[in-house]
């Protein structure tokens, strides 16, 4: 998600979009509002709108079962042990051991912030009285928009339909990917040890090109790793939870590959190849002669290669 702020620079500069999504607030505003009618969910589950505050934008409203019995599960788990503490604090009213009204809202306080449940709990503190319910209209309501969301977007339709605004959204989990691996997992981009900002620039550079590299290096390689070939396929239902491909499963319970290969993690495919080496030779006996030589490539190490419709070097230029 980008902040308003963030759009105005974006739409500063011609030639660059942006494909975002509404926070919860701005989604029970538009709801309120009337732009989001529920009964149009009864058959689809994707509807483009237009907001009169939005001019030059699509609003794409999506509604998801899975995510909506997800949310209502979870809100219900978090009221339940919310009222749980809640009723243990009313107990030690009632008894008489805790009388100040102080006390009483400090402890409240704690527990209804514990799984941030304030918004749907009524309160009614006194000295020596604590009352609590659930706040019934209020949990109906946000209840009534389990599973929606909407994706916010100045792209035309004539670039990207509905659902392809969709799958754009969604392949934001990849640049995530790719940038936890950037700064952390595989390349550490940071601390950077420079001190000029060209070098900063320079190394920041070399970082992207090899997240671009690994990138293809992943989709070339799917055959032999864990990867979901079928990922990038085109979804009939963008808005439905995606599932992995039968292929991807069969290869998961097997741990082997469609030949019947073991099957590697992108990184124990890299360690394997790192094992293929160049040796220098040097022959005494013929005058220090000298000279190069791979070692021997291993099945696995020639099928990568070909898969990138590449031969091995001997040297890389």
């Amino acid at each position: 998600m980008i902040t308003t702020s963030r759009i105005e620079e974006v739409e500063a500069h011609p030639g660059l979009s942006f494909i975002t999504a509404l926070r919860a607030p701005e989604i029970a505003a538009l709801s309120r509002a009337g732009h989001i009618q529920l009964s149009l969910f009864d058959e689809v589950d994707l509807v483009e709108i237009r907001d009169p505050e939005r001019p030059g934008e699509r609003l794409l409203v999506c509604r998801n079962p899975h995510l909506a019995w997800e949310r209502a599960r979870r809100r219900e788990d978090m009221l339940c042990a919310t009222e749980a503490d809640l009723a243990k604090i009313r107990a030690a009213v009632d008894a008489g051991r805790l009388k100040s009204a102080a006390a009483i809202g400090l402890r409240v306080g704690r527990c209804v912030n514990r799984y941030k449940m304030a918004k749907h709990v009524s309160i009614e503190i006194g000295e020596g009285h604590f009352l609590y319910a659930r706040k019934t209209e209020e949990i109906r309501a946000e209840a009534a928009l389990d599973g929606i969301y909407v994706i916010r977007t100045n792209v035309p339709e004539e670039t990207l339909g509905a659902g392809e605004v969709v799958c754009a959204y969604k392949r934001l989990s990849r640049v995530e990917d790719a940038f936890r691996s950037l700064k952390t997992v595989d390349l550490a981009l940071r601390p950077i040890h420079h001190h000029l900002m060209e070098r900063v620039r320079g190394h920041a550079f070399l970082c992207m090109l090899a997240v671009y590299l690994v990138f293809h290096l992943r989709s070339a390689w799917a055959p032999l790793t864990f990867a979901d070939e079928g990922k990038n396929a085109p979804r009939a239902d963008a808005v439905a939870q995606a599932r992995r491909g039968d292929a991807a499963e069969e290869k998961a319970r097997t741990q082997k590959t469609a030949e019947g290969e073991v099957c590697h993690s992108f990184h124990s495919l890299l360690t394997h190849l790192s094992t293929l080496t160049r040796n220098t030779i040097r022959l005494p006996a013929r005058g220090g002669l000298t000279f190069e030589r791979l070692t021997l490539p291993t099945p696995l190490q020639r099928q990568a290669f070909a898969l990138l419709d590449a031969s091995i070097p001997l040297h890389f230029t």
